[in-house]
């Protein structure tokens, strides 16, 4: 892992907020002239520190109004099964985030679609006929009050 210095993390700071920002604003925001911030910037997508810039788009705007959190308990939890589950989750689209946790269940999955019936059709035939799914729980977002861009 990189060393961070304090110039690396306004630098950071600042991109997470706008990563349109031109250089000669994002060296006068941090403190340095252009050349030292760019060299800060293409350091830190070399390591991996940085590793993307993207557009953030709203999701109501393109239809995908739909949010639902899915618990998924798995009838098999060793290393290869999890490793195959893993790959699996990865292709579905609709599925925005996948966390493995720590409970009662093995993984909790953010899944965006355009409506119930469109997320009924994700997870019947989908999310449930991935590997070692044993059953699945289901949460509807009414609203949501806070989502982060990363």
């Amino acid at each position: 892992m990189p060393e961070l210095d304090e110039f690396d993390r306004k630098i950071l700071k600042v991109l997470r907020k706008d990563g349109r920002i031109t250089f000669t604003d994002l060296a006068q925001h941090v403190g340095l002239s252009k050349t030292p911030c760019q060299q800060r910037v293409k350091r830190l997508c070399e390591s991996g520190v940085i590793v993307a810039f993207r557009a953030i788009v709203d999701p109501q705007k393109i239809g995908l109004d739909h949010v639902a959190f899915v618990e998924v308990k798995l009838s098999d939890t060793r290393e290869a099964a999890l490793n195959e589950f893993n790959v699996a989750v990865r292709r579905i689209a609709e599925v925005e985030e996948c966390h493995m946790i720590a409970s009662s269940f093995d993984y909790l999955l953010k899944v965006r679609t355009a409506d119930i019936r469109k997320y009924r059709t994700v997870l019947g035939e989908r999310i449930s006929a991935l590997p070692y799914v044993a059953s699945t729980s289901t949460y509807v977002a009414m609203e949501t009050v806070r989502e982060s861009a990363r």
